[in-house]
């Protein structure tokens, strides 16, 4: 693993660092779990594609720079250090577009990544359902057959849909093959998310906003040219998102060493009314720090021709409960004043803000219950353990 930026990449750096500095805005958007807020946020994706920077390890052909995986980490963390919004095209842009390059007909990728890249088609995801979330095998929403019109028709319920409400399209596993055992008959769908037969109901969090919806499906018509993958495979191309997801896409370093900046900033500022903090704060560097040479091991492996694998599941409960840590830790700093939001709150209330999106972080992606199981038995070689129900 080397260390040591090219000076090509050093240009790069400082080419990322000057455009940000001149376009992040300079006034905190709205939450884009609210209406505006994802308006502000789709704004945000138009600008950065103004200035090629949307999708930087893409071909120039859809809106990217071409670069590598090394310059995609660089560009990542001179994003969160410069305070950019967070990515509502995230995912569009880090969970289906690596599967549309792997898996898409190159129709497809015509059609999709442009309008993906430059905030134009804002995607929703749409797997997890009632009974069948951590267990994705155990959905039940259908696919059936329509030779007639050359498609398929969709029905049953999704829920937990990051941002559904407003999102121009989705992605989702549907049952083609009833008879089929559960990791087989399943295939992968792209629709509109305004299709005649789909209703969006939104869920309210605890925050008043509505960031997450339930999606109805009643006889949706999806043409084959929107078939991701082959048909009945697509557990396969799943497992491929959830590589990508678990892996290096969803969480590069830099999403952890800015709030860890911002935390020892907070320290300097107020550490004296809480001093026991200290090592909390001390521990949260270090996990930063950790997952940014953990990163580019992984990226030095990748180079080399290997692949995320089961290491993945590492990652995602290594920056899922360190992501709590960081906030939490912030919290205990602010004291009472945690608990505000708006105007008169530290920093707009952005840190009570982001530790209720924190929280989160255990359970999408896989619970971090499932990675366990999955680091005991392929990467320590443990016995599986019985899963029937009591």
């Amino acid at each position: 693993m080397n260390l040591d930026f090219t000076p090509e990449q050093e240009a790069f750096a400082a080419e990322a660092r000057a455009w940000l500095a001149e376009n992040v805005p300079t006034e905190r958007l709205a939450s884009m779990d609210t209406a505006e807020g994802f308006e502000q946020h789709r704004e945000w994706e138009r600008t950065l594609a103004s200035g090629n920077w949307s999708v930087v390890s893409w071909p120039a052909e859809y809106g990217g720079r071409e670069v590598g995986i090394t310059e995609w980490v660089i560009f990542e963390e001179e994003y969160y250090r410069s305070g950019a919004p967070t990515r509502v095209a995230q995912n569009g842009i880090s969970l289906l577009a690596p599967i549309v390059f792997e898996h898409g007909t190159p129709e497809q990728k015509a059609k999709y990544l442009p309008l993906m890249s430059n905030g134009t088609e804002i995607w929703a995801q749409a797997w997890s359902e009632p009974g069948a979330g951590s267990d994705l095998a155990a959905i039940r929403a259908t696919a059936t057959r329509d030779d007639a019109r050359g498609g398929w028709l969709l029905n049953g319920q999704k829920i937990w849909s990051s941002r559904a409400v407003w999102a121009d399209r989705g992605f989702g596993l549907f049952r083609s093959d009833p008879e089929a055992q559960r990791h087989r008959g399943l295939t992968y769908f792209l629709f509109p998310m305004d299709a005649p037969g789909i209703t969006v109901r939104a869920i309210e969090q605890l925050d008043g906003s509505t960031g997450f919806a339930e999606v109805f499906f009643d006889d949706v018509f999806v043409p084959d040219e929107d078939v991701l993958g082959a048909p009945g495979d697509g557990w396969n191309v799943a497992m491929s998102t959830a590589g990508n997801e678990r892996g290096l896409s969803l969480r590069a370093p830099g999403r952890f060493l800015a709030p860890v900046d911002r935390l020892i900033d907070l320290w300097d500022e107020r550490g004296e009314s809480e001093p026991s903090a200290r090592d909390a704060v001390v521990d949260s560097w270090i996990g930063a720090e950790a997952y940014k040479l953990f990163t580019w091991q992984t990226v030095s492996r990748l180079l080399q021709g290997g692949d995320v694998g089961a290491e993945g599941s590492i990652n995602k409960v290594f920056w899922s409960e360190l992501d709590i840590h960081i906030h939490e830790t912030a919290l205990r700093l602010l004291g009472p004043e945690a608990e505000l939001i708006g105007d008169g709150a530290p920093v707009g209330g952005k840190w009570a803000e982001d530790y209720l999106f924190a929280l989160a972080g255990p359970i999408y992606a896989g619970t971090n219950e499932i990675q366990r199981n999955i680091i005991a038995e392929r990467i320590l070689g443990l016995p599986r353990g019985d899963r029937r129900k009591a």
